[in-house]
């Protein structure tokens, strides 16, 4: 039976104690399938600092990890994408954000992955944790091949907010149907779509959102505080 409510979940540092888009491209970078290991995880650590601090544009990170796929024949990008899941992303999804994710979706509630991270990496994580609509950064696909670039509005910031709703549109929905509505979320960046729902749950939370919840008396949850890496 459905609900009423809708569930909306950030997933890096979120349901998961990592980036899954750094770790994609620190995976391609240290097993040789993309320029120079060096050059690559260099720039990689560089956009991890900045985009902590706030100070990353999805167009920035974009021109960097969506470049990763760039050119890159399709089977060989899901192939290489299996081995990630098996070595990197499945070891890294813990019992308590998996029983998070299903304790909604036994309930009924219509839940979906919302992540600034592109649907390229996050399609088969979201598969993985059993939830059903996704709303991702979408690279540009033509002719057989990932071009590099954004399609349509990145994920990110304001951004989520404009694409869940564009999402609710799509079913006819608007975000005030629900009785209740939840978001889960490790960062800053996500302030605009946590203050969009009526039920903002501060997850895993970077020194900087964890001050802001405070502020605010938003919920903190912790769901693996002994994996956590250092955030700002």
């Amino acid at each position: 039976m459905m609900s009423n409510r809708l569930a909306l979940f950030d997933l890096d540092h979120t349901l998961l104690p990592l980036d899954s888009d750094y770790q994609w491209a620190d995976y391609l970078a240290k097993s040789g399938k993309v320029g120079d290991p060096a050059v690559a995880i260099a720039r990689n650590n560089e956009l991890m600092d900045r985009y902590n601090s706030g100070q990353l544009s999805a167009e920035e990170g974009a021109a960097f990890m969506l470049g990763l796929l760039a050119n890159q024949a399709p089977q060989h990008l899901a192939h290489w994408h299996e081995d990630y899941m098996q070595h990197v992303i499945r070891p890294a999804m813990t019992a308590q954000a998996l029983d998070l994710v299903e304790g909604h979706l036994v309930a009924g509630d219509l839940c979906a992955l919302v992540t600034a991270t592109n649907s390229f990496v996050t399609a088969p994580i979201a598969r993985a944790f059993g939830i059903p609509h996704l709303i991702a950064t979408d690279p540009e696909f033509v002719r057989g091949r990932y071009t590099g670039k954004i399609q349509g509005t990145p994920s990110f910031k304001e951004g989520k907010v404009l694409r869940v709703n564009s999402w609710l549109n799509g079913m006819g929905k608007r975000m005030n149907d629900f009785s209740e509505s939840y978001f889960y979320s490790d960062s800053i960046n996500d302030v605009p779509l946590l203050e969009a729902v009526t039920h903002p749950i501060v997850t895993n939370p970077s020194a900087s959102l964890l001050t802001l919840a405070q502020q605010r008396n938003w919920p903190v949850l912790n769901l693996f505080e002994h994996l956590q890496d250092n955030k700002s």
